[in-house]
């Protein structure tokens, strides 16, 4: 009986998963494997916080597979030899995968590819993490394009997305199934115990990352234009760890957003496409990942080479801890640390400070949202930071600095999402919530300690360091004119 391989990576679910239904077209038993071997994944092995929701994630996949009479095979790598192991084991003829797109799996898959077709198995590769391949968009040269809008015109000209595929029906069982290792042994989760927090947050796994989809469709989509910069709000999808993990595809939730919306009437504008396009830029980081690979770790922009970041190990740990005195910041930061999440708002704020208020290299900020986020996406977070620093693809220029008390008032105009994170501040008013002055006041800590705590004065002037940012930026400009 022929028998194949299917090999689960960032596309921990069943529906729309096109490898795993090529593999019930093609016939015979299937043996769903996961292979973890972190080492293998360059410089950018799955943060902490990712490797809890991989974890839960895995557990749910496995769940859902034991409801088909299937389960998922687990075993640590290296990945090559791995799968060589359970083909000779299985019998397999085939092994199919889902492709990624990161530089280091990218080669990998290639090395992989190529050693299992000299053995004389059958390998197929297909798209199940995008709405369009990287090499499907190009610009009037045949090159990768460099700025959304124009990317975005180019991919949706194309076209609708195809249909997601439905579930398969069955996963016939091989007659024997191979060694598994318990899913503990991976190691996982944190030691001790840091993620009470992002388990309040989350529920990973692929029934979860539809119940959050139908709920942004029912209460969050028709008003996304104007609610996703509000941290205060429920205004935003919170869907980005689904999708990393493929929980979630792209085409599932375009598809699903069309649908909803085309069902109602009486809406001025088409709320849609606020958030379609967010499914774009996504599409248009993995493109830019794909054409420019060095950038995880290199501006786009040869020029920033240059730029005179600041060291200050210091001032950096105070960002990190969310003790800036800055409350957009700092709630922001504390957000991040206890659910594994942040804004996307709150995201560009804290990043212009580390940047631009703080003058930090933009790599120690992508380090940190690594190892931090549960949706940390190589793609993403390399778009995201150059975004913000100027040195990247449609980047914000370097000159536009954000100012943190502004933001805090124009999207938190209450100051109920500081409230939310920096205890130490729940009582202030709210006309003066987000000014960074040190104001005495009962934390729940100190309370029930009976102490007093005290909000720390910001740790920089943000009208000096805005001069000081720009000071530097001029010597860039000098020495590439």
């Amino acid at each position: 009986m022929a028998l194949t391989l299917v090999w689960f990576r960032q596309d921990l679910r069943l529906a729309d998963h096109p490898a795993l239904s090529a593999a019930v077209r093609r016939g015979g038993a299937i043996v769903p494997v996961y292979v973890w071997s972190p080492d293998e994944e360059g410089d950018w092995p799955p943060g902490a916080a990712a490797r809890w929701w991989l974890h839960h994630s895995l557990g749910h996949l496995n769940e859902r597979l034991q409801s088909y009479g299937s389960r998922l095979i687990v075993r640590p790598g290296p990945v090559l030899a791995t799968l060589r192991a359970l083909v000779r084991e299985t019998g397999a003829e085939a092994v199919f995968w889902n492709r990624r797109y990161e530089p280091e799996t990218v080669a990998q898959d290639e090395r992989v590819a190529c050693a299992l077709r000299a053995d004389g198995v059958t390998v197929d590769t297909f798209n199940g993490g995008l709405l369009r391949e990287p090499w499907e968009v190009a610009n009037q040269q045949g090159g990768p394009y460099r700025v959304f809008t124009a990317f975005w015109k180019a991919a949706t000209a194309q076209g609708e997305p195809s249909a997601p595929l439905p579930a398969p029906p069955r996963l016939p069982a091989p007659k024997r199934w191979p060694r598994s290792v318990p899913l503990a042994e991976l190691d996982l989760l944190p030691r001790p115990d840091w993620a009470a927090g992002l388990r309040e947050a989350w529920q990973p796994g692929e029934q979860a990352g539809h119940a959050r989809l139908r709920r942004f469709l029912a209460e969050a989509v028709d008003h996304y234009a104007t609610g996703r910069d509000r941290p205060d709000l429920l205004g935003t999808s919170r869907l980005s760890p689904h999708l990393h993990w493929g929980e979630l595809s792209p085409r599932q939730v375009w598809h699903a957003v069309r649908e909803a919306v085309g069902g109602r009437s009486g809406l001025a504008t088409d709320p849609a496409e606020p958030f379609l396009r967010q499914l774009g830029w996504r599409e248009f980081a993995h493109h830019l990942l794909h054409h420019f690979p060095h950038t995880p770790t290199q501006p786009l922009r040869p020029e920033f080479v240059r730029f005179p970041w600041f060291r200050s190990p210091r001032l950096l740990r105070a960002w990190q801890q969310g003790r800036t005195g800055y409350p957009i910041v700092d709630a922001g930061m504390l957000e991040l640390w206890h659910t594994g999440w942040m804004h996307n708002r709150v995201r560009m704020i804290v990043a212009s400070f580390l940047v631009k208020d703080l003058r930090i290299h933009w790599r120690e900020g992508a380090r940190w949202f690594w190892d931090t986020l549960v949706d940390a996406d190589l793609a993403n977070n390399t778009l995201g930071w150059q975004w913000t620093a100027g040195c990247g693809a449609d980047a914000a220029p370097y000159f536009r600095i954000f100012n943190p008390i502004s933001q805090g008032q124009r999207f938190d105009p209450q100051g109920h999402y500081v409230r939310q994170w920096v205890p130490e501040l729940a009582d202030v008013p709210a006309g003066r919530i987000h000014h960074p002055v040190s104001q005495p006041s009962v934390s729940r800590s100190a309370a029930a300690a009976g102490g007093q705590d005290r909000y720390p004065a910001p740790i920089v002037d943000h009208a000096q360091a805005r001069k000081e940012a720009l000071a530097a930026f001029a010597t860039l400009r000098s020495r590439t004119d």
